[in-house]
């Protein structure tokens, strides 16, 4: 099975946050440069950097990746 995620809602959690990719970067322990490839759609997180991304946005990891349309 495929899964696409180039509909993340990485980047509009962190913009609708008014947060930016750095302070998201030091919150969570995450490089910068692997938000940026997973903003674009281009590479996908590890399950350890979905959960930490969920926990900190306060949702599921499949509202996170584009899955779901219910937050929690």
């Amino acid at each position: 099975m495929k899964y696409d995620f180039k509909n993340n809602r990485i980047k509009e959690l962190r913009k609708d946050s008014g947060i930016s990719q750095s302070f998201l970067a030091l919150s969570t322990g995450i490089k910068q440069a692997n938000l940026c490839r997973w903003e674009k759609g281009n590479n996908r997180p590890n399950i350890v950097d979905c959960w930490k991304l969920a926990d900190f946005f306060g949702v599921t990891i499949d509202y996170l990746v584009g899955k779901s349309k219910n937050k929690k």
